[in-house]
């Protein structure tokens, strides 16, 4: 099939983007979504559709020192609706982000990350947290699952895709890009 290409990047693609995501892992028979989302309205979407979501969040003060822009009342609804989150650092950024901010320069994980985003932000996203989340441990080793992410709010991106732990992350395949702007 080939991939579905929107003609701008946002979330007013996130239902078409669910839905596509969804269908594709039911025709596969895959059974473990990995979607980016940092309020849980997106993750929330997921929920009851397929066997395994996993929520991969933000960091801890991402945005503010010591506070996640999930609250934990949606945490608790994530919780309620079988949707596991992971709240960790970020694989293509974290420490080597900080040592590049206080030394300058450009260092090779954030090769990988600007490499990757010459295909758009989405795609990015989907490799980074499908590797966070087989570190995890939340999604088997091995098998293709579909990776979800966005540009900026909402989700425009879906990928089928075969992570690889961080420690081998060139080793990561994307088999099929479902849709991305």
């Amino acid at each position: 099939m080939i991939g579905l290409y929107w003609k701008s990047a946002g979330a007013v693609h996130t239902a078409k983007t669910v839905e596509l995501a969804v269908r594709k892992a039911k025709e596969y028979g895959i059974k473990s979504i990995v979607v980016a989302s940092n309020s849980g309205k997106t993750a929330e979407l997921f929920a009851g559709q397929v066997e395994n979501v996993v929520c991969v969040t933000h960091a801890n003060g991402f945005k503010e020192p010591g506070v996640n822009e999930l609250t934990q009342e949606q945490r608790a609804l994530l919780a309620e609706n079988n949707i596991n989150i992971l709240t960790t650092s970020h694989v293509l950024s974290g420490a080597e982000r900080g040592i590049s901010r206080k030394f300058g320069g450009i260092y090779p994980v954030e090769i990988i990350a600007n490499t990757l985003k010459i295909f758009g932000q989405g795609v990015k996203v989907t490799v980074e947290i499908a590797v966070m989340a087989l570190d995890a441990g939340l999604i088997p080793y091995g098998e293709d699952i579909i990776a979800i992410g966005g540009t900026g709010k909402g989700a425009d991106t879906a990928v089928v895709i075969r992570p690889a732990h961080a420690a081998s992350i060139l080793d990561t395949y994307i088999a099929e890009i479902i849709c991305k702007p």
